[in-house]
């Protein structure tokens, strides 16, 4: 009954999967992939699926991914999908380091974090967000963190020219390696203009 849940999460089949929780299907309950149906509807962007599971009991803090990196909130984010955080959110979800990943989430989500609560000054593994943005070469991420009031750190600004040293010399192509060089200079150059001084 597991697998028949998770896979109508998956497919976003909400009234199969109520009927299921309805049936005595674990709410929480892995399948044979080892994910269980809410990391799968967060997944897939089925909001109703999502809603239906969280007023069932799904753990919102649950692990989710294929590899159990992330939580429900951290997976939405990374696909940008702003109604089924805000449903994480509402059932009690934090807004801290979400799993193993701290990919930099889309701007809508980065601004209902904020709303929500999160410290945009939060570090993991040592960075902050906008340290991280930076380090990645993200440079709509890191204007958008400025004007957020992130602080524009010293650390920052080595993240991206430590990016700009490393990621273009692991790119082949020498047009694409030409716009990592490009877009690393973006960042560097809003660093400078939010006051890092060089």
């Amino acid at each position: 009954m597991t697998d028949r849940l998770a896979r109508a999460a998956g497919d976003g089949d909400a009234a199969a999967v109520a009927r299921l929780l309805s049936d005595g299907a674990e709410v929480d309950g892995l399948g044979g992939d080892m994910r269980s149906a809410l990391d799968l509807a967060v997944h897939a962007g089925h909001v109703d699926v999502v809603r239906v599971l969280l007023d069932a009991g799904a753990d919102p803090r649950q692990r989710a991914g294929a590899y159990g990196e992330v939580t429900p909130l951290g997976l939405a984010a990374m696909y940008g999908y702003v109604a089924v955080a805000e449903l994480l959110l509402d059932a009690g979800a934090t807004t801290g380091a979400q799993g193993r990943l701290n990919s930099p989430p889309l701007v809508q989500m980065v601004d209902l974090l904020l709303r929500r609560g999160a410290d945009i000054e939060g570090t993991k593994k040592g960075r902050t967000s906008l340290e991280w943005a930076a380090a990645f070469g993200n440079v709509r991420m890191v204007h958008h963190l400025l004007d957020r009031g992130a602080t524009p750190s010293p650390k920052a600004l080595s993240e991206a020219r430590a990016g700009a040293e490393r990621y273009p010399k692991a790119v082949r192509d020498e047009q694409r390696r030409q716009e990592k060089q490009e877009t690393y200079a973006l960042v560097v150059a809003a660093l400078r203009a939010a006051g890092v001084a060089c």
